[in-house]
């Protein structure tokens, strides 16, 4: 028969809202197990099973409230549960975290004895701060969870009401915890929190969205993937000549030829000559997956922080054409305009830092690409012909590839490629 189960004596609470239902229509439970969760201005407490069965029926939500001789729910009885009925007590009342001034906390209602918890396994990579752990804002419940994952709750932070941590929250850092790159389980000491303001006046300034966002992605980049990177130079004083003509030409269209679109089709012949650089790993990391388009990403920096917007098919496109998608997309970026779709899909990746100066960098992979370009400032020369010095326009190349993929012999190979390709104009039409 089927039978109705009611809020027991709970002390000295009542109309205590309910923050959290433990249970779900049809769930299978045991005497003991707990249904739901109250809260008081100092206290939170679990409501437990007074019997075993399945639950046919919620008689509450979230948000309600509750005293005692509140209806909960519906219960049938059912095969496995246990369905000793144990005292109508609720758990003793925990306090929550002290977030507000300490004032007397309501008399704990006395618990029937129980028999000593199992000792629980704790995760061998946690460490758990039995004194934050012991002020963290969350339920019995959770608290119980959170130990059998050796989640420490003092790092967990709370999403419910007033910051209380729920299930989800814990399952969330658990998710976390375990997509950090290795780095997150290297030993590696937390920074040191330092106040700065003892030597003198400073100013906190929050970093932008696209800030964080680049850096969580840079970030993880860097301590997944062997970077190396290969550095040589371009002789671009063809080049760079043609370049001029050209832009004197459309000049009066409002189109910039830049040397950027010379790099980029340069690229398209490198990715041709070397396709393992037109690749990505798969997710299990034992499958190269090769790619048959050319679309390439184009680092530009913005006053928000840097975006990387892919210019597609770009072996399909001339010179002309690249150079007004790319005064396009620019401005799309500095107005905020690009939009996600603008920004995925890459190949490879260019990063022009000629425009500001430097001399070399070490660009970082933009993942799952395998390899970047970056580019620094080109200046006259005197290079060496056979017979003489002769001044010549020397470009500065940094490629970064992930050593998982490409070897040094052939980043290398890719960087001299490149060279000669952009020395030599007329080998873009190859």
């Amino acid at each position: 028969m089927a039978k109705e189960i009611f809020v027991p004596d709970i002390g000295d609470f009542s109309d205590v809202e309910v923050i959290e239902v433990l249970v779900s229509v049809g769930d299978t439970i045991n005497a003991e197990d707990s249904l739901i969760t109250v809260e008081s201005e100092k206290a939170a407490m679990e409501i437990p099973a007074p019997e075993g069965g399945v639950i046919k029926e919620l008689k509450i939500k979230v948000g309600d409230t509750v005293s005692e001789g509140s209806l909960l729910l519906i219960l049938e009885p059912a095969e496995g549960a246990t369905a000793e009925a144990v005292p109508a007590a609720a758990a003793e009342p925990e306090p929550v975290a002290a977030k507000e001034e300490p004032t007397a906390a309501p008399a704990p209602v006395t618990a029937p004895p129980r028999a000593a918890p199992t000792p629980v396994r704790q995760s061998p990579t946690a460490h758990i701060d039995e004194v934050s752990f012991s002020k963290a804002y969350a339920s019995p419940a959770i608290r119980k969870f959170a130990r059998e994952l050796g989640v420490d709750l003092g790092k967990v932070d709370g999403s419910g009401r007033k910051g209380r941590i729920t299930k989800e929250d814990v399952q969330n850092f658990v998710k976390r915890v375990l997509a950090q790159p290795a780095g997150g389980g290297l030993g590696v000491a937390p920074m040191p929190e330092i106040d700065f303001s003892q030597w003198g006046a400073v100013e906190s300034k929050a970093l932008t969205k696209i800030n964080k966002l680049t850096g969580e992605f840079l970030h993880r980049n860097w301590v997944t993937i062997p970077h190396v990177t290969q550095f040589d130079e371009a002789d671009i004083t063809d080049m760079d000549a043609f370049r001029k003509e050209l832009a004197a030409e459309y000049r009066d269209q409002g189109i910039r030829i830049t040397p950027l679109v010379f790099m980029m089709k340069a690229v398209v012949s490198a990715l041709k000559q070397y396709p393992r650089f037109n690749s990505s790993l798969d997710v299990t990391g034992e499958n190269l997956i090769m790619k048959g388009y050319y679309n390439i990403g184009i680092a530009v920096d913005t006053p928000d922080g840097l975006v990387v917007p892919v210019v597609r098919d770009v072996d399909r496109k001339s010179l002309v054409d690249l150079a007004v998608e790319l005064g396009e997309i620019s401005i799309k970026a500095r107005d905020k305009k690009l939009k996600p779709s603008d920004m995925q899909g890459g190949c490879f990746t260019i990063s022009s830092l000629g425009g500001i100066g430097g001399t070399k960098f070490t660009p970082i992979v933009n993942a799952p690409e395998v390899a970047i370009l970056g580019v620094s400032r080109s200046k006259m020369q005197p290079v060496w012909n056979g017979k003489e010095f002769e001044p010549r326009m020397m470009l500065p190349l940094s490629l970064s590839y992930d050593h998982r993929v490409i070897d040094g012999a052939d980043g290398a190979r890719f960087t001299t490629f490149l060279s000669r390709v952009l020395s030599d104009t007329r080998r873009l039409m190859l």
